[in-house]
């Protein structure tokens, strides 16, 4: 008997040994990214033995309702969980008590860094264990070969992400409170939004100062044989000469006594043209703004889909893009050797530069690859039926860039020529594709503009001059694009900051734009007149661009953040309390609106609030009534047939027309309607902007095909 039950004890053990090592072999590693989107994506690559979930960002930061920086304390950050992420923070800290092992897969950059380091510190992981992984792409080989060697969070990256939280921080909520006081609730201020605002309105002060100077040109019409081409005015006697006015226009002309013209000499040579670089993010916002028509956020959002992953039917869910927020051109071997074969399969073997080397810009960091696709034989044609239109838009820009930066370079044949009569010379310049190179993918170039063939002594015969009038023309407004381009240039700010930053100072109401332009706002001019003052370094662009410098070295573990952020507060310190003493209220007053209120009979009066300007009723608080201003464009509603067609603007300050009768009538069109009927259909026509300057006026029926002639 006893034997017996020592056996059934040992079956026993035995089984209670099997049951733990299945329980064992059942546990799975963890995986912690930020989106549910890339989670979704990675954990197929990964296989059964993983979990991915999702952060959703960052689950720590510093408290929203104080400064949270203890200054007696070295400035060390105070950070707290992020309301409402409670359950979100529990359900990972289940995870990972379950989990055989936790990795951290946040973003490759400073601020995913801090939200790896951040993750580990709720869940008590080891910041010296090897539990961080990163990939610049979601493939599945990028993917696996980083979980092959994971590495320690590194502290560096952590502090250059702390330190500008706490810079960032210290300015906001010094000035902002500032402004608040001083100005009108609401308002804020920071490092990157107060460079862009100044860089804004210094240059519409330019605008407002420029003095246009006349000059005049003289185009030149020539035939040789029965080929006609077009010359320029250059000047008299072989002397570039500038025409000022009129008269110097008609002394040259008097010296021409006949349509005959001498070919005076001719200069023939090949031109290269190289490929443009791969994207950065700042490259990528101005070409998707410029060729199709995407605001920064835009970009940087549907940027972030294709990163994150998008389904390709069979194929499964793949990363379409490296990481899109780097300021680095640098192409990996692996996608350069993928570029050449796909190029001289695609085009030839004279088509593939075979992996050249691009050196940074200086500054540049060179943690990531440039923007590029991340599987190079994913044609957009080839894929275009699994993306949106958005998605294919930006695809393909990126693509065909990546693509012709690895292709040879373009060679013109091109052709210079003086053409002179009495002292009078006119140059023609024409060029010709010799060999289109990077050109048969990304064709930035000018149409070919040939000349006839010509050789010194030969004779052309004049058909025309048309002399014109011309007046310098002050700098341009900026766009979004050109804005981000000044502010790179300048070294302010990072791939990272710019989409929020050009929000932000519209958010504030500081700018608006008009005509996709920015315009500053008299707030926005009170504001910055203020900073210029009072903190003068804030909107210093060398001294912006110094500190982004030394926030650099502290990523590259040469400076200690804490450093960093004393040399810069002390002196902040003394200008904070200086402005508090000697800056005055500041009173925006009310202009009256010349009629009054509807409701209790007071007059009403233009207030400036956080979306721009608006009527509201002088009786304040005793009266609350408000109304939007509004511009009436002379059409009735083609809804209702009673109200008027308005202009109205959303909280993003974009135009759009409706009714006035609205809530009542809910008509709205983002296109200006005409105030006719469509003559096919019988639906109301607008005017539409088109691209390259001009109107034209269509039907707002999108399966009527009416349309007017187009307008300049």
């Amino acid at each position: 008997m006893a034997t017996t039950t020592t056996k059934a004890q040992t079956a026993v053990k035995k089984t209670s040994k099997k049951t733990t090592k299945k329980k064992t072999a059942a546990k799975k590693n963890l995986v912690i990214v930020e989106s549910p989107a890339k989670a979704k994506t990675i954990e197929k690559y990964l296989g059964r033995n993983y979990k991915v979930v999702a952060s959703v960002g960052h689950i720590r930061d510093l408290k929203k309702s104080s400064m949270s920086i203890d200054f007696e304390n070295n400035y060390e950050p105070q950070y707290i969980n992020i309301r409402g992420k409670g359950p979100l923070i529990n359900d990972l800290k289940k995870e990972a008590k379950k989990s055989k092992k936790v990795y951290l897969a946040s973003d490759p950059d400073r601020e995913g860094e801090a939200i790896s380091w951040h993750l580990a510190h709720i869940l008590g992981l080891d910041e010296n264990d090897k539990n961080r992984v990163v990939f610049n792409e979601i493939t599945k080989d990028a993917v696996k070969n980083a979980f092959v060697e994971p590495r320690q969070i590194d502290m560096d990256l952590v502090d250059a992400q702390q330190a500008r939280r706490v810079l960032d921080r210290i300015v906001g909520y010094s000035i902002s409170p500032l402004l608040w006081k001083k100005v009108k609730k609401g308002l804020s201020a920071g490092r990157v939004q107060s460079v862009a605002l100044k860089l804004i309105i210094d240059r519409e002060n330019e605008i407002k100062n420029f003095k246009p100077e006349e000059y005049w040109t003289i185009d030149g019409f020539f035939k040789k044989g029965t080929k006609k081409f077009q010359a320029a005015f250059y000047g008299i006697d072989g002397k570039k000469l500038k025409l000022n006015t009129n008269e110097d226009v008609q002394a040259v002309l008097a010296r021409l006594t006949s349509d005959e013209f001498n070919v005076a000499k001719v200069e023939k040579k090949e031109r290269r043209r190289n490929a443009p670089l791969p994207y950065t993010t700042s490259s990528l916002q101005q070409d998707a703004a410029n060729k199709i028509n995407f605001r920064t956020r835009k970009t940087m959002m549907v940027a972030q889909q294709l990163y994150e992953g998008i389904s390709l039917g069979k194929s499964g869910t793949q990363g379409l893009i490296t990481y899109m927020r780097t300021d680095s051109t640098r192409i990996s071997p692996v996608a350069q050797n993928d570029a050449a074969g796909f190029i001289t399969e695609r085009f030839g073997e004279n088509y593939s530069k075979h992996g050249s080397r691009v050196k940074n810009a200086s500054g540049a960091q060179d943690a990531h690859e440039a923007i590029r696709p991340s599987n190079v034989n994913l044609t957009p044609e080839s894929i275009a039926k699994h993306l949106d239109k958005d998605q294919l838009k930006l695809y393909t820009l990126i693509w065909n860039r990546f693509v012709a930066s690895q292709m040879t370079a373009a060679v013109f044949d091109t052709m210079k020529v003086n053409l002179e009569q009495n002292g009078v010379r006119f140059t023609a310049n024409g060029s010709k594709v010799k060999f289109d190179g990077y050109l048969a993918v990304y064709n930035d170039s000018d149409k070919n503009k040939m000349l006839p063939d010509m050789v010194e002594g030969d004779v052309v015969k004049k058909v025309s001059t048309n002399p014109e009038q011309h007046f310098t023309q002050p700098p341009a407004r900026y766009s979004e694009a050109t804005l981000i381009k000044t502010l790179e240039e300048n070294g302010v700010g990072r791939p990272s900051t710019y989409a929020p930053t050009l929000d932000v100072i519209q958010r504030r109401y500081y700018v608006r734009l008009v005509s996709k332009r920015f315009e500053p706002t008299e707030l926005g001019e009170i504001v910055n007149n203020l900073i210029v003052e009072f903190f003068p370094d804030i909107v210093d662009v060398k001294f912006t661009a110094d500190m982004e410098g030394k926030l650099d070295e502290v990523e590259e573990g040469k400076e200690q953040w804490q450093k960093v952020i004393d040399a810069f507060y002390k002196p902040f310190e003394k200008e904070l309390a200086k402005a508090e003493t000697e800056i005055e209220k500041i009173q925006i007053k009310d202009e009256p609106a010349g009629f009054d209120c509807d409701v209790c009979g007071h007059p009403m009066v233009i207030k400036l609030g956080r979306y721009g300007k608006f009527y509201a009723c002088s009786n304040f608080p005793e009266c609350h009534n408000t109304k939007a201003i509004t511009k009436e464009i002379g059409v009735t509603c083609p809804i209702c047939g009673e109200g008027q067609v308005i202009e109205r603007k959303t909280k993003r300050n974009r135009l759009f027309y409706g009714c006035d009768r609205y809530p009542e009538c809910e008509f709205t069109s983002w296109d200006k309607p005409v105030g006719r009927s469509c003559p096919k259909c019988g639906q109301f026509l607008v005017e539409k902007k088109i691209r390259g300057g001009g109107k034209q006026v269509v039907c707002s029926n999108e399966e009527c095909d009416y349309e007017e002639a187009k307008v300049k």
